[in-house]
This record gives structure tokens, sequence and C-alpha cells, in this order.
């Protein structure tokens, strides 16, 4: 039997292996305006919510843009590569079936607009497992703050104590502690200098899906 009640995924280089994505549009976007992108500015991102990024990016680079007009900037890129493109890390899919089939509730926690993420989760045949929906801008404050976990929790209408959350980065794990609830760690190459730190605040790290769905199976059979 499995002890929790809901599973709530980040999407962007833990369900999704779609990190390098955003590495492409950064690329892209900053060499239409004839900047490099430094290693520093990518760290400064990895967990604020989307429209905070922009205002952030202006403020970062001095662009003469407004926020509304670079995130529409973003999104022209975004949408055909997330659409058509970006794909599941391995076994991900196999697990999400698994939990649905033991009345798992499944929830996202996400720092990407669902202008985005819809696509991307339909594309892979998923996102009819979902319960609910959750963003980072549905919840007024980015990844450093346990806002997004919790509204998740409330959204399936199940105790924040009783949810497991897969994230692959650091602020995200400490804010999923902060809130009460239970962080698995997922590796990304993104978060690979952070690696050491995730898996100590983690209860359980995983570097693909497979790894827990052979975990949680092993669980399940051996109540029967």
């Amino acid at each position: 039997m499995l002890d929790f009640e809901a599973a709530i995924f980040d999407l962007d280089g833990t369900l999704l292996d779609s990190m390098g994505v955003w590495h492409e549009i950064d690329i892209e976007f900053l060499g239409r305006r004839g900047i490099d992108v430094p290693g520093e500015y990518i760290s400064a991102v990895n967990s604020k919510g989307f429209r905070e990024t922009a205002e952030f990016t202006i403020e970062y680079f001095n662009l003469d843009v407004t926020p509304e007009e670079l995130m529409d900037e973003w999104f022209e890129t975004a949408v055909d590569k997330y659409s058509r493109k970006v794909r599941l890390k391995p076994s991900a899919r196999e697990y999400l079936i698994f939990l649905k089939e033991h009345g798992i509730k499944l929830g996202t926690a996400t720092s990407l607009p669902r202008m985005l993420a819809e696509p991307a989760l339909k594309n892979n045949r998923i996102y009819h497992l979902f319960d609910a929906f959750t963003t980072t801008d549905e919840a007024g404050r980015s990844k450093e703050y346990p806002d997004v976990y919790l509204l998740a929790a409330k959204r399936l209408g199940v105790p924040p104590g009783n949810c497991i959350v897969f994230e692959d980065i650091l602020p995200g794990i400490k804010a999923v502690r902060a809130a009460g609830m239970r962080p698995y760690g997922v590796y990304d190459k993104s978060s690979e200098h952070h690696r050491d730190e995730i898996k100590a605040l983690s209860e359980i790290y995983i570097r693909d899906f497979g790894e827990i769905l052979h975990i949680h199976r092993a669980l399940c059979c051996k109540d029967e």
C-alpha cells in the first residue's frame, strides 16, 4: 500500500525533459539582441514564475520592452517546441498511470504557464491523468516559497502532509519541506551543481521515474 494520497509534479526539468529547450530559447532571444547568456542569469531565473522571469530579465539586461512584449516573444518561440518537441523524462508516463491505477491524485506545481504546459502534456498523452493544475503565477509567488505547493494540495483536496512532491531544483525542494510536504528529488543536468544538497533534503532521490516505479510497485506487491 502506498503511504500518500497525492503526487504533485514540477514540470520543467522534472516530468518534462525541457530545460535544454529554455537554454535554446534564451540563446535565440538574447542572440537577437547581441547578448550572450551568462551562467548566473540561468541560475537566477530557475525558480521564478514566468512573469517574474520577464521582469527580472528586463532589469538584468536593461531591455527596452514591457513584460507583456517579452512574454509574447518567448511564447512565440516556445509554443512550437512545447507542443511538438518536448518529451517526458524516462518512464514518467508509466509511473503516472501506475499511480492513477492505485487511486493516487495527481497535480502539477510549475512555473510554466498553462499555455505551454497543456500542449506539452497533451502531446505526451498524460494531460488527462491529472486532477488539478497549479502554476506559480496563480499562487502569486515563486518556488522559493511554499505557496504553489500548498495551493496544489488544496486543489487536490489532500492535506499537505499526505502529498509527495517531485522537484528538480533546490529552492523547490526547500519550499516543499517548508510546506510540510514530502520532497522527492529528481535529477536534471541543469541542477547538477546542487545535486548533493537536493539529495540530502529529499526523502527519495531518483535519476528517472523507472526507479520510483520499481520501489512503489514493490510496496504494492508486498500487500497483495
